[in-house]
């Protein structure tokens, strides 16, 4: 079995069921394709410790609203998780051993960490899969509180319908009626399919190749049903010459969408495809 082959066998398994699906573990395994010595299960136990270390601050009867506070304080005053604005667009910023280490990263991998520590001390805080910026959402007695990842401020609604606005194409008031179906919780599988585009549209537009056949495979495993993902797949593997893979990915394509837009695309793709497999 290649390393490879392990990798991705082990996401499989950690992304088989959504009831069980292990977010933190599940992301903290992406920088494995960049990092293939990483010692998940040990970087995994670092940030129980972290948590430790909170948790040990708070009374037995600490309530939602004080152990937000709490944890507001830890995770960026304290530990000084922040935003990479020196560079937004490096793909450590999506590995989590990295955001560990540098206590950079964007609003996906700050949330996953944050959410993972809210866990560990009792306090539901949900991801929020929000257009064109990832957001959090603590439950508390007093309600919902929609929180920045990226400083953990909260924002109030006509900030957030002010976010919003740019992807709209309506008016204000139907902005303001979209706003409660758009800040429902994000499930693991969402997140993880947003971190992989993220890397995904990195590694495309930087043209490293093998890096963006590693996620289109993640992406194919996480998200089955889609078959768009093993189109983009069987273009990856056509520009790193795997030419039989690619051309199986991409008749599939044609096969569950014979009338897609992009089928004269991929048709001539798969031509291409046919020749060289007959040349070589």
């Amino acid at each position: 079995m290649t390393e490879n082959t392990r990798v991705l066998d082990y996401f499989a398994t950690l992304v088989g069921d959504d009831e069980s699906l292990p977010l933190t573990e599940a992301a903290m395994s992406l920088a494995q394709d960049a990092y293939p010595d990483l010692d998940l299960q040990g970087t995994l136990a670092d940030i129980d410790t972290i948590a430790l270390r909170l948790r040990r601050r708070l009374p037995d009867d600490a309530g939602a609203s004080r152990k937000l506070a709490a944890l507001l304080q830890f995770f960026y005053r304290e530990l000084g998780f922040a935003p990479n604005r020196n560079d937004f667009y490096d793909p450590d910023n999506s590995h989590l051993n990295m955001v560990l280490r540098k206590r950079r990263g964007i609003p996906i991998s700050l949330a996953v960490l944050f959410i993972e520590l809210a866990e560990q001390i009792g306090l539901k805080v949900s991801g929020v899969s929000f257009p064109g910026h990832f957001l959090l959402r603590a439950t508390l007695p007093s309600g919902e509180v929609v929180l920045d990842p990226m400083t953990g401020i909260s924002l109030s609604e006509s900030r957030l319908i002010e976010m919003l606005e740019p992807y709209m194409t309506q008016g204000r008031e139907s902005v303001s009626s979209a706003l409660e179906a758009l800040l429902k919780p994000a499930t693991a599988r969402e997140i993880l399919a947003r971190m992989l585009g993220n890397l995904k549209m990195i590694y495309a537009q930087t043209e490293r190749w093998q890096r963006l056949l590693s996620v289109q495979q993640r992406l194919v495993i996480l998200l089955p049903e889609n078959i768009e993902e093993r189109r983009d797949r069987g273009f990856a593997f056509a520009r790193l010459d795997y030419l039989r893979l690619a051309q199986e990915d991409l008749e599939r394509y044609i096969e569950a969408r014979p009338n897609a837009e992009d089928a004269t695309v991929v048709e001539a793709q798969l031509a291409e495809l046919r020749q060289r497999r007959q040349a070589s």
